[in-house]
């Protein structure tokens, strides 16, 4: 059924149509087209220009889901807390995601683990399964409006080699955080992609996907139910030791505390050189389609799942929490671009895992900065007083949202220790030191290293 409903839409596609790799910009875009996120049109970014308080126990700089997730946390404990912006509140990477949760596929489908210890290893991988159990106990305790939804997750191989991986991958996926792994031949993958582009791959049940802003507005009134203020527009300018305390120089004042958490990850910026240096800022981007013809998400997702791939500049999609319309990202250059040149690129490639989305418009189109580390592990800890919590490496939804709350325990003196991730050293980052560089560097050798593998894919087809 599912196969004959997906031929039936291709049987429709004009030939001319077939050779052509990107479409006219007036066909193209829809006549609403945006450049900002999708997610925004349920739940737009906040501004909150309320007085800064003169002095509180935390100043936490970052308002994504680490930064709410730490301020909730300990504003829960009692203590007096500010939840500090550059620009207004949800406007950064968290609400800029694909809205992907899982668990601890980052550490298994990576070199992540390369160089650290079997017993660590387990109480990484332990963490990780715990952050997605975390996020989905806190969305139900608290009755976050979060369009929480584990429908599962397909990793798709772009080369049969890939596939083989992917089968090791997944075992050692089901050992080490028990979710439930199945192999997807070629011939069976329709039911998962409707496409003949994969050549198998993986599907765990247990991944799922949520609505960013959503959740991030959830996130912010929870911490302020809680006690914290989140204060949009006060970029921090310099954090100033001052004894036993702090004094935080924003844009918008000063600020007296006792303690100061930093949880920008991909936005960390230069305020403190110890960051920057280990924190790599990659532009992610993304499209979203108008609602799709009837009965085609149904051809194309008929489980409404969440889909990435083994290729080096892989891609994401999903669909739209509703079901109505396909959101797709991926990298669509070595370099930094703008996100309308990137549409045109993205839409391109959308269309080649799924033809019969070439006359589809788009109707939004974003990036957003993801926070990456040289060890491809997220970190917590302090550092001269000043505790952090960065480096989501693209799996921040339920991992960041966990972190926010263990920093915030471990710096209020309720933990003993910040566990896994506050273990060990936080390296320097090569291209955090040297950012203009090495980010095209690396995603060019990436691209390589997928056009090589698609010729591979050529010589088999």
């Amino acid at each position: 059924m599912t196969a004959a409903l997906l031929d039936s839409f291709l049987n429709r596609l004009p030939t001319s149509h077939s050779k052509r790799t990107m479409r006219a910009d007036t066909l193209l875009f829809h006549d609403d087209f945006r450049l900002a996120p999708y997610w925004w049109d349920a739940a737009p970014p906040e501004t909150s220009r309320v007085a800064l308080p003169p002095s509180v126990d935390l100043a936490i700089v970052g308002s994504g889901y680490c930064g709410l997730s730490a301020a909730a946390e300990a504003a829960r404990q009692g203590a007096s807390v500010v939840v500090l912006d550059a620009a207004e509140i949800g406007s950064g990477g968290s609400t800029r995601s694909g809205g992907m949760v899982s668990s601890g596929q980052k550490l298994a489908l990576t070199d992540a683990i390369r160089g650290v210890s079997a017993e660590r290893l387990g109480r990484l991988m332990a963490e990780s399964t715990a952050s997605f159990d975390y996020l989905k106990r806190l969305i139900a305790d608290e009755t976050l409006d979060a369009d929480l939804q584990i429908t599962g997750r397909f990793f798709g191989a772009f080369t049969p080699g890939h596939f083989e991986r992917l089968r090791r991958q997944g075992d050692l996926l089901r050992e080490k955080t028990g979710v439930t792994v199945h192999v997807v031949t070629r011939a069976e993958q329709r039911v998962m992609v409707g496409s003949d582009y994969y050549y198998g791959g993986i599907l765990v049940d247990e991944y799922g996907g949520l609505h960013t802003a959503k959740y991030h507005r959830a996130l912010r009134e929870l911490a302020r139910r809680c006690g914290a203020s989140l204060h949009s527009h006060a970029a921090v300018e310099r954090i100033e030791r001052t004894g036993a305390r702090f004094r935080v120089h924003t844009a918008r004042g000063k600020i007296d505390a006792g303690q100061v958490l930093v949880a920008t990850n991909g936005y960390t910026g230069r305020l403190l050189p110890f960051f920057s240096r280990r924190v790599l800022p990659v532009a992610s981007y993304q499209i979203a389609t108008e609602p799709l013809p009837p009965g085609l998400m149904e051809a194309l997702n008929p489980g409404r799942r969440m889909i990435s791939d083994s290729k080096r500049n892989l891609f994401y999609t999903r669909p739209s929490p509703d079901g109505t319309r396909m959101l797709f990202g991926s990298r669509p250059s070595f370099r930094e671009i703008g996100e309308r040149e990137a549409a045109r690129i993205l839409h391109a490639k959308m269309v080649q895992l799924w033809p019969a989305l070439r006359d589809v418009r788009i109707t939004h189109a974003w990036k957003g900065y993801v926070a990456m580390t040289g060890d491809k592990l997220a970190h917590i800890g302090e550092r001269d007083g000043v505790f952090y919590a960065l480096g989501c490496n693209g799996n921040g939804v339920a991992l960041m949202t966990y972190l926010g709350q263990r920093i915030a325990r471990t710096l209020l003196g309720l933990d003993a220790v910040p566990g896994a991730f506050g273990e060990g050293p936080f390296p320097l980052s090569p291209g955090g030191m040297a950012s203009t560089l090495i980010v095209p560097v690396g995603a060019a050798l990436y691209q390589l290293d997928d056009c090589w593998n698609g010729r591979v894919r050529g010589a088999l087809s």
